[in-house]
């Protein structure tokens, strides 16, 4: 995400790009009381003290004494507050399906929380990247009555479809509140933004993002806040890190809509999301549209910023280790076959 042109200046010497991590515990300080060596591990994007007020509310992203993590593109990896940052993962589940547990779903489950979308609820997610569609899917999980999926990607689009959403095209529509409250005549009950600073569809924030007046877009928020009914629920969890211009406060404010936002706290939902996978309840390998090998990442960095990785959604790197337990499972499995 970083090698973004637009998110200079975001990550800096000597932080380490990256986030989404699965492994294998090697050696553990000796304040760590839940970990020993050999456990397997799906390793939080939040580094977090569990002691301060923030995390006292469970607001582990917002904790007063660490920062939030992103490194965790390397062969290996010290992970500060292990306590609370690693999830002992169980040996016989997918590797996939743990790796997507580590951020997608754990941010796809808090912006449905942020929403409060609840059972009968008509929903809109603007995006059908990999956290777009598992908020889509998760929301049907919860029992929402319509998902409405947006974006301008078919291959994206199709995927919704295919999950069982009304998808909507934003390029063939100039105004897409407008478009939504003609064939939603309510509204939507809850809207979630899980695009980001770089949907820039209208003209004037094309414009004003092409000569630096603005570095996040207002776009798909103008959209969401016409689109959503009054009184209704709006959470933001799309990238947005900087400011913008002609954001609708009146309109927001008149419709009593509640907005929510904020990085995720990915260790509230735990052990209730890995359960979830376990009992086979949710699959989110299927984010995974490809495979590659670890030493290829800026290569498919690249891919993944210009929309060019198959299937379109995301990419799982597999390290040297990781291959070799891929190697020693598959070896296990064609013995077991043979007795």
């Amino acid at each position: 995400m970083l090698s973004h042109p637009t998110m200079n200046g975001i990550c800096c010497p000597p932080n380490i790009l990256g986030q989404e991590a699965i492994g294998i515990v090697e050696e553990v300080g000796p304040k760590v009381r839940t970990l020993k060596a050999g456990d397997r591990v799906i390793i939080l994007p939040v580094i977090a003290c569990g002691s301060c007020d923030y995390c006292q509310r469970e607001e582990y992203s917002l904790c007063g004494n660490t920062n939030p993590s992103k490194e965790m593109k390397a062969e290996y990896c010290r992970v500060p507050n292990a306590d609370l940052t690693c999830i002992r993962a169980p040996r016989g589940v997918d590797a996939r399906k743990l790796l997507g547990l580590s951020n997608v779903i754990t941010t796809a489950w808090h912006a449905l929380e942020l929403a409060e979308v609840q059972e009968g609820d008509v929903v809109g997610v603007w995006g059908c990247g990999p956290i777009g569609l598992a908020v889509q899917q998760l929301a049907m999980l919860r029992g929402a009555k319509k998902v409405y999926a947006m974006d301008r990607d078919s291959q994206r689009l199709r995927s919704a479809e295919d999950f069982g959403m009304t998808p909507v095209d934003v390029s063939l529509h100039q105004e897409v509140g407008e478009y939504l409250l003609s064939i939603q005549e309510e509204g939507l009950d809850r809207a979630i933004e899980a695009s980001g600073f770089r949907s820039v569809q209208k003209p004037p924030h094309a414009a004003m993002r092409a000569i630096g007046l603005e570095r996040d877009s207002g776009d798909t928020l103008e959209d969401i806040i016409k689109a959503t009914r009054k009184g209704g629920n709006v959470a933001l969890v799309g990238d947005f890190f900087f400011t913008t211009h002609d954001f609708p406060i009146g309109p927001m404010m008149q419709k009593a809509l509640r907005v929510r936002g904020g990085q995720v706290c990915p260790q509230k939902y735990y052990p209730f999301l890995l359960d979830l996978v376990v009992q086979g309840k949710l699959d989110p390998s299927s984010m995974f549209t490809y495979e590659d090998v670890f030493e290829n990442i800026a290569e498919e960095y690249h891919k993944f910023t210009r929309h060019e990785v198959p299937g379109r959604l995301k990419v799982c790197l597999v390290t040297s280790f990781g291959r070799r337990e891929q190697n020693q499972e598959s070896g296990d499995m064609n013995a077991a076959q043979e007795s």
